[in-house]
């Protein structure tokens, strides 16, 4: 049987992969004139749900979104917010509440 922290491990590795690959998908968008992008709320609700990290590793490897004031700044409260409540989170699961 598998235990929650793994699971929950597992899951923030994976939503986080795909935050990354959004920034990679809006990137390679924003380079076609006309393309239907991703939209700057859709990668700030990507972050909120735990994929922050992803999100902010996008931002610098693909030189994506990194001008913008409210991604520097957004981006790294919400990875602050989110691994707070994953370590919250697991400290809640080690005590058995």
């Amino acid at each position: 049987m598998t235990d929650v922290p793994t699971v929950l491990i597992i899951l923030f590795i994976l939503i986080n992969l795909g935050a990354f690959l959004a920034m990679l998908v809006d990137k390679n968008k924003s380079r076609t004139n006309g393309a239907e992008r991703i939209s700057e709320g859709m990668l700030f609700f990507l972050a909120t749900a735990f994929g922050s990290v992803g999100v902010y590793v996008g931002m610098f490897v693909f030189r994506h979104k990194t001008r913008k004031w409210y991604f520097i700044v957004g981006i790294p409260l919400l990875m602050l917010q989110n691994l707070t409540f994953l370590y919250l989170a697991y400290m809640l699961m080690i005590q058995g509440v």
